[in-house]
């Protein structure tokens, strides 16, 4: 009987315990082929809901039901033999069906979420003898039990294997580091006139039509300044445009026609917002004609400054043309290549839309370096476009052909509600396409394999100076703090993280401290160190900016918390005169140590030391600025929460209201003459 003849409806899924897989539970497997037939699943999966003590509380998205199967692995610490006859009995029951498992670990916390054609095949391949990439090996080690999920076809187990990550963020999945969503140009369906912006994602509760997707937010920056420039179509927010009682600045340099105060119809108006659209839509020689035509005519009606309008606006659009790349190919597509080396996987993703190549970005997947690259790059795929990307082309033009590119497709259908065309073999334009997206892959991943070799030659020379104090210990995580102020006010906590990939940004954190004596960095860090490690566990290498006060402190932190002694923790001190380069570090049991300023461990200990302070020092002077501007309107007498709201709503700022003028102040509502005249001179005087 074939793998996938299901029953039509599966009943709930149900989980068990270990002590339950026998021949009477879950599934009755062949033990030649390990396939279920449809009856069997229906047969003991009813028999299974039927008994009343059998654990399950649904809190995943199930998309179609399926039988849950929970099974336990004996811990690493069991005899070998008894591990392997285990593994054996595990795997006879996992049926040769479609699915997706889920290795939970000892606290119950999900490892990894995979989906399988065959759950038999795909689970059982986990536990073979040739096994090398150390990231599988951890993982194995790690798992607790499996539970698996039958599903009725390989498209729904794509499809449920991605709604389970994106909710469980298993730590051994592709995980995208930068999982923002993609960029585009806004315009929005205000009538009679509408605005641009641009922002991440196409937001469900904003009305009308997006252009995109833009690699940077420089790419959709550039693309705004030019629309104003051509097209001169507002940009600026709807509580700015309704409160205007004259033109603003762009009005004056000719970058917006100022609708707010009527100075144009909202006929020509629309015409500058379908011209916007057009062009944004790749199609420049038709608003080329228009343009022309529009020109021509104007200057038939003697309206010569209308007629200059357009012949600047034409003169613009064909210098802007002239330096685009616009091939003759229509439609969208997105160009993905992969290379790999080392240990080291780069996905290049390339955005072409209306016959323009808009950019693209370099993409890092933590995957199996061992594994074929058209998996994967399979696995890729599937999580960009469930994690980052909500916009799907009409072609995905991909390096390798994808292993289960049908299911792919059908996934991504059914996510986006549109067919995708999957294609690797392509002619002329699009193989040059193609060709560019793995000329980049591979330029990134050079570039990227510099800096992995460099970081991994950095850890090796601290892991030799640190032999010692780390008693045999391998050095990968390593933790630095930093402690922020401008004269104790707005005091943050930094903590970056780093391991031998090299700065993990995900892992950042920032802590506001409270409840301290200003200017204290010894209460701060502190504060910082008990919220952080009585939640979380320590790293192998724990560094304080700071001298013996501040590495002190920190054993006294550690010693409270009762896990002192279980991390390496180091003070890292300027030398002498305070210069970059002679950083001395202290121990808690050694002598201090003194680097050579061409040691790679100190460029190491020196590269984490100052993003610490970085990271620090940004969110220190944002939490400082919004403080500050707050408490300089709330200086100004009669000047109540929602007046100074509507200001800096009005200007967009601070620094904007700074250099109002104060017969602009009296424009915002509810400002009138004198309280204009009392703000403008507390904020200028």
């Amino acid at each position: 009987m074939p793998d996938t003849d299901l029953p039509p409806v599966l009943p709930p899924s149900s989980e068990l315990k270990s002590s339950e897989l026998n021949a009477a539970s879950v599934l009755d497997i062949d033990q030649n082929s390990g396939t279920a037939s449809a009856s069997e699943v229906q047969r003991n999966a009813d028999m299974t809901n039927a008994q009343p003590d059998a654990p399950h509380t649904p809190s995943e998205p199930v998309i179609g039901d399926g039988i849950t199967i929970n099974t336990s692995i004996p811990p690493v610490s069991a005899t070998t033999a008894e591990r392997k006859a285990y593994l054996n009995h595990l795997i006879k029951r996992l049926p040769n069906l479609p699915g997706v498992y889920k290795m939970v670990g000892k606290n119950g916390d999900i490892l990894y979420v995979g989906k399988a054609k065959s759950l038999k095949n795909r689970v059982s391949s986990y536990f073979a003898k040739t096994i090398d990439h150390p990231k599988t090996r951890a993982l194995v080690q790690r798992i607790h039990h499996i539970d698996t999920l039958i599903t009725r076809s390989e498209t729904e187990a794509l499809l449920l294997e991605q709604n389970l990550i994106k909710l469980h963020r298993p730590p051994y999945n592709v995980l995208l580091r930068d999982d923002k969503s993609y960029l585009y140009v806004f315009i929005s369906a205000d009538k009679p006139y509408p605005r641009l912006a641009y922002g991440r994602g196409k937001g469900q509760h904003q009305k009308g039509k997006f252009f995109g997707p833009f690699p940077s937010a420089h790419a959709a920056k550039e693309t705004l300044l030019l629309m104003q420039k051509m097209f001169q179509v507002r940009q600026c927010t709807n509580t700015f445009f309704k409160a205007r009682q004259r033109p603003c600045l762009e009005y004056q340099i000719k970058r917006c026609r100022a609708p707010c105060v009527g100075l144009v119809s909202p006929e020509d108006y629309a015409d500058d917002v379908n011209n916007t659209i057009r062009f944004l839509k790749g199609e420049g020689n038709d608003l080329q004609v228009r343009l022309v035509g529009k020109m021509e005519q104007a200057a038939e009606d003697m309206q010569f400054e209308q007629a200059a309008f357009y012949r600047d606006q034409l003169s613009m659009l064909r210098e802007v043309q002239a330096k685009q790349a616009v091939y003759t190919v229509k439609g969208e597509a997105d160009i993905i290549a992969i290379a790999s080396q080392a240990g080291i996987t780069c996905v290049h993703v390339m955005n072409v839309r209306g016959g323009r190549v808009l950019g693209g970005n370099n993409y890092f997947p933590d995957v199996d370096s061992q594994q074929d690259l058209a998996e994967n790059l399979s696995e890729f795929v599937s999580s960009f476009y469930f994690q980052v990307s909500d916009d799907l082309p009409d072609d995905l033009i991909v390096s390798h052909e994808l292993p289960d590119q049908a299911a792919v497709g059908d996934a991504l259908a059914e996510q986006f509600g549109k067919k995708v065309a999957i294609k690797t073999r392509v002619r002329e334009q699009r193989a040059e396409w193609l060709s560019l997206a793995q000329m980049n892959a591979n330029n990134a991943l050079q570039t990227k394999l510099g800096d992995y070799l460099e970081v991994k030659a950095r850890y090796r020379a601290l892991q030799d100076i640190l032999r010692d104090a780390l008693d045999g210990k391998t050095l990968d995580r390593i933790e630095c703090f930093d402690i922020s102020h401008t004269m104790g006010e707005a005091t943050i906590a930094s903590c970056v993280v780093c391991d031998q990939g090299g700065l993990r940004k995900r892992d950042y954190r920032q802590y506001a401290i409270h409840g301290i004596t200003g200017g204290d960095d010894y209460a701060a860090m502190q504060q910082a160190l008990t919220r952080r490690y009585s939640k979380q566990p320590l790293p192998d290498l724990l560094l304080i900016d700071g001298g013996k006060g501040q590495l002190n402190m920190a054993k006294n932190v550690l010693t409270e918390l009762g896990i002192l002694g279980q991390t390496l923790l180091v003070g890292v001190a300027k030398g002498e005169g305070r210069k970059a380069g002679l950083e001395v570090l202290h121990f808690i049991d050694r002598e201090p140590l003194d680097l050579p300023p061409d040691s790679k461990a100190l460029h190491l200990i020196m590269h984490i030391r100052d993003e610490a302070h970085r990271f620090a020092i940004t969110a220190h002077r944002k939490k400082r600025d919004k403080r500050r501007a707050s408490s300089v309107l709330e200086a100004i007498p009669g000047l109540g929460e929602k007046r100074r709201r509507d200001l800096l709503n009005h200007f967009g700022g601070l620094q904007q209201l700074l250099g109002a003028s104060q017969a602009e102040i009296e424009q915002v509502h509810g400002i009138g003459k004198v309280m204009a005249n009392t703000i403008y001179k507390v904020l200028h005087h």
